[in-house]
């Protein structure tokens, strides 16, 4: 099925493994997808992970960008590559710096949701 757009239509779950494919294959650390769709109406998931280096962090967003049939609705962060925001209405990613993200901590903030993490073996629940 597609989209009046023709774009295929896929869930914000498939959407957000997709998302995290792509960072793993640049070598994203701690690939975490967020379920918060009970918790908020603003979007469905978030996919967050880090890396050490802005070029690393660039890698990422530019994968993720070209990769999947969807266009982000707004980037941000893509000047100063310590935390990039690409939002894609169901799904936002947040590509962070290691420091940023260990300083924002924005996974504690949304504790009370089920979690995925990704790494290169297999998708194992967090909760």
């Amino acid at each position: 099925m597609t989209t009046a757009l023709s774009q295929p239509v896929i869930t914000s779950g498939d959407l957000a493994a997709q998302i995290a494919q792509f960072a793993l294959e640049k070598k994203a650390e701690h690939v975490l997808s967020i379920d918060v769709h009970h918790l908020t109406s603003f979007t469905d998931q978030f996919v967050i992970c880090s890396a050490d280096t802005h070029i690393q962090v660039k890698a990422i967003a530019d994968a993720i960008r070209k990769n999947t049939d969807h266009k982000p609705i707004r980037i941000e962060g893509y000047e100063q590559l310590n935390w990039v925001l690409l939002d894609y209405i169901n799904v936002i990613v947040h590509i962070f710096r290691t420091t940023e993200r260990n300083y924002y901590n924005i996974e504690k903030l949304w504790a009370d949701a089920p979690k995925i993490e990704f790494n290169d073996d297999n998708f194992t629940a967090a909760n």
